[in-house]
């Protein structure tokens, strides 16, 4: 049999191994996505001070330390029993959605944009940040990097460093905004709403007018009709920082509606032996496996679903891009995976409008930065909207405020099992008589791809020292092909 040679097999944060089985007839019988590492985050917060929690949860990954923060910071309010000041919220508000508008860009150019800039049948050598900005030219990634520098500096004002704040408090933040901070504040916002306007245009030079990709999107290879789950305002509108939470059908029908404290009695967990990633799902559906559709309790969650389960956005130029994509695809709800890519553009928008709208605000100057907690703690439930999807800060302690169970419910588990799906249906669709080329295997990575998963946050390995495999089996269950980047050597095997 060829050898074939794919490296690396990236653009993912984290390490993970696809194991495809063929059978018979050349084509797939399954296909997983597998996580090798050991999660352990829970543990190590045991026996800590309730207060330290939001700052060691930053160190689960340096990809999202921001929503971490967040997610714990409104867990010790909720533990504490203690209502954070209206300039806190705002303020954190403003923290997150710089944090995400920054980082949906990153994503949307550097990581996903290979696939549909450069495309996903180009050489391997240029599908990287480098093939996008030999597409876009040099001052669209110019702007990109100017823009995220901008908005990290909004993250140290705030948070003390752009990586693993320390601002929280439970019932308020550490630290205000002057006016010089403000006006900075508010120019990183509005250069990142022109940059956003800029990469729609992009977006539809580059996809939208390329019918080959468009088919690729709204082709089956690339859907599930699945349930989604999101972080509403009381309008139904997306917020990434408070609200409820609310889950739709696959039709687009309300399915629930939840605070924070309630997500128990809503969300289960499911484990599997094949990997250390716990796999999220609708208690009140019920584990059915991994499959799709109205009896299956698999949800998903990240930007896509996000604007699935809402009705709108609540800033005007992220709005109009929202109409566009629903009336562009067919209504809500939209269940192609790499429409995920689309909404994520749209939620960067959001993000920097709001940034914008926050720094105008009158209050987020004020001194009335926290509201100290008088009451003992025993248990509290933080939810923020992560880059990735929903995620879950859920603590309880003894009566003097040490930790006894912390429990982290992260985006991508809450996406584990449609990302599953997601690579299995695509490597079914696309894997024919055993042939399988580069770009194809490229082409089922951006099944998983497209929902920017963070295996750093889902799970952790003690040593860090798992490589990233993609092994391919014949039916008699033989290993015919092996596909590895790691940090020890590089092996391939036919």
């Amino acid at each position: 049999m060829q050898k074939i040679t794919i490296d690396p097999i990236t653009r993912l944060e984290g390490h993970g191994k696809i194991e495809i089985f063929l059978n018979n007839e050349g084509g797939v019988d399954r296909a997983y996505l597998q996580i090798p590492e050991l999660r352990g985050f829970e543990k190590f917060c045991e026996g800590r001070p309730a207060e330290e929690i939001p700052r060691i949860t930053t160190r689960i990954c340096g990809v999202c330390p921001t929503a971490h923060h967040l997610a714990g910071t409104k867990a010790l309010d909720d533990l504490f029993k203690v209502e954070p000041t209206p300039t806190a919220k705002k303020i954190r508000e403003l923290m997150n959605s710089a944090f995400v508008a920054e980082d949906h860009v990153l994503h949307f150019v550097f990581l996903g944009g290979p696939d549909f800039v450069v495309g996903p049948n180009a050489p391997a050598a240029e599908r990287n940040v480098l093939g996008v900005i030999n597409k876009v030219g040099r001052e669209v990634g110019g702007q990109v990097i100017e823009m995220r520098k901008r908005m990290r500096n909004v993250l140290r004002i705030i948070g003390g460093k752009p990586v693993c704040p320390t601002c929280g408090l439970p019932g308020g933040v550490s630290k205000g905004i002057s006016e010089t901070e403000r006006q900075t504040i508010k120019e990183a916002g509005a250069y990142g709403v022109e940059l956003c306007g800029a990469l729609f245009n992009l977006f539809e030079d580059v996809v939208l007018k390329n019918q080959d990709y468009l088919d690729l999107i709204t082709g089956d290879a690339f859907k599930h009709q699945t349930y989604y789950m999101g972080m509403v305002d009381k309008e139904n509108r997306v917020n990434l920082y408070d609200g409820d939470i609310r889950v739709v059908d696959p039709k687009g029908n309300r399915f629930a509606r939840f605070k924070p404290q309630e997500y128990l009695e809503h969300i289960g967990e499911h484990a599997e032996p094949w990997t250390y990633v716990r796999f999220s799902f609708l208690k009140n559906i019920g584990w059915k496996g991994f499959v799709d559709g109205e009896q299956s309790g698999v949800y998903r969650v990240a930007p896509l679903a996000r604007l699935n389960a809402a009705v709108g956005m609540a800033t005007p130029r992220a709005h109009a891009e929202y109409e566009k994509m629903y009336a562009t695809l067919g209504g809500r709800p939209v269940h192609n995976t790499l429409a995920f890519h689309w909404a994520r553009l749209i939620e960067a928008m959001y993000g920097a409008e709001r940034v914008v709208e926050l720094a105008e605000d009158p209050e987020i100057t004020s001194d009335d930065l926290v509201n100290l907690p008088v009451n003992p703690p025993r248990e509290g439930v933080g939810i923020v909207e992560a880059p990735r999807g929903t995620l879950i800060h859920h603590y309880q302690t003894d009566p003097k405020g040490i930790i006894t169970k912390v429990n982290l419910i992260v985006a991508t588990q809450n996406n584990s099992a449609a990302v599953n799906m997601s690579v299995e249906k695509a490597a079914k669709a696309l894997i024919k008589n055993g042939e399988v080329s580069e770009g194809l295997l490229n082409t089922i990575e951006m099944g998983f791809r497209a929902y920017d998963p963070c295996h750093a946050c889902a799970t952790h390995s003690l040593p860090g020292q798992t490589p990233l495999e993609l092994n391919v089996y014949d039916a008699d269950r033989n290993l015919v092909r092996q596909l590895r980047h790691g940090l020890g050597n590089q092996r391939r095997t036919s």
